[in-house]
């Protein structure tokens, strides 16, 4: 794929992801689970690529920090998951109540987000679609 469709894309899937997150958002205790975050990432991931994808996953979390809909944990969270997100909870004082509920709601955040993604990716596949973008690269 070309560079700018690759760019393009990203930022779509970057608009898609900072919108919808503002809609589906579990709050649980200093963090905010987002499944959609998940779902996208793992769309960015067939798509776009890895590069591109941890792109947009910087992206949206940064962008729904400036509008104060994200919290620190989008940036670790949204990129990596809950075992980087655990010692920065350490770091902000949360201890060991952190672990539970953190890795809790990172792994059903992230769970939804694969259900939810894997259903798209085989209605695509069935029409065509990924092959499609398979012969595009």
């Amino acid at each position: 794929m070309k560079k700018t469709k690759l760019m393009t894309l990203t930022a779509i899937l970057t608009t898609i992801n900072v919108v919808f997150s503002t809609f589906i958002t579990i709050p649980i205790g200093p963090i905010k689970a987002l499944p959609m975050q998940h779902f996208i990432n793992v769309i960015s991931a067939v798509f776009l690529g890895p590069w591109y994808g941890l792109a947009q996953a910087l992206l949206s979390s940064f962008i729904r920090n400036l509008l104060g809909l994200g919290t620190i944990f989008a940036f670790p969270g949204s990129m990596i998951g809950s075992f980087v997100c655990i010692p920065l909870g350490w770091l902000l004082g949360l201890g060991k109540i952190a672990f539970w509920p953190l890795f809790l709601s990172f792994f059903f955040s992230s769970l939804i987000g694969a259900i939810a993604s894997y259903i798209l990716l085989k209605a695509f596949e069935k029409r065509g679609i990924l092959k499609k973008l398979k012969n595009d690269t």
